[in-house]
């Protein structure tokens, strides 16, 4: 009889999880769930940071908010102001992007089940920035810790 340890099993079982939901899209509108092409290699290659220390960077011009959220999502939770609000999740123009591919860009979705911002920062990685984060809590996780919106 073969013995399973469980232990070993959790990173495995977490890696299938992560890909789950970057292919579902699960809490995203349509738009920001649109196509999702990246590899687990490039998901693994995302810092988050929190919403406090993003508001801090933001207060000080250092980082660049960066929206994937859809425009359903804008319209009702509103946007952090000066955010860079993106076409789509996974098939922005690069150009929507700032030109300084050293700015501290800070990719945010909807909430923690959002992937958008995942999907939006790794293309970011892969056209060459090297200073991206996501704040994984979205603009809910904004909202609630009382930090000011900009409403499209």
């Amino acid at each position: 009889m073969t013995q399973v340890y469980i232990g070993a099993m959790v990173p495995r079982m977490r890696t299938i999880l992560l890909i789950a939901v970057l292919a579902a899209g699960a809490g995203c509108s349509k738009s920001s769930a649109d196509k999702v092409s990246q590899t687990e290699a490039e998901a693994a290659k995302l810092n988050f940071i929190t919403v406090d220390d993003v508001d801090a960077h933001l207060a000080t011009g250092t980082a660049q908010a960066v929206d994937a959220n859809g425009i359903d999502t804008r319209k009702h939770e509103g946007v952090v102001p000066g955010a860079v609000l993106l076409t789509s999740a996974g098939e922005y123009k690069l150009t929507e992007l700032p030109s300084d591919k050293a700015k501290e860009l800070v990719f945010y979705c909807g909430n923690t089940h959002c992937s958008a911002s995942h999907q939006a920062a790794a293309r970011a990685i892969t056209a060459g920035y090297t200073n991206v984060k996501v704040m994984p809590e979205g603009i809910a996780g904004w909202v609630k810790a009382g930090k000011k919106v900009q409403t499209i």
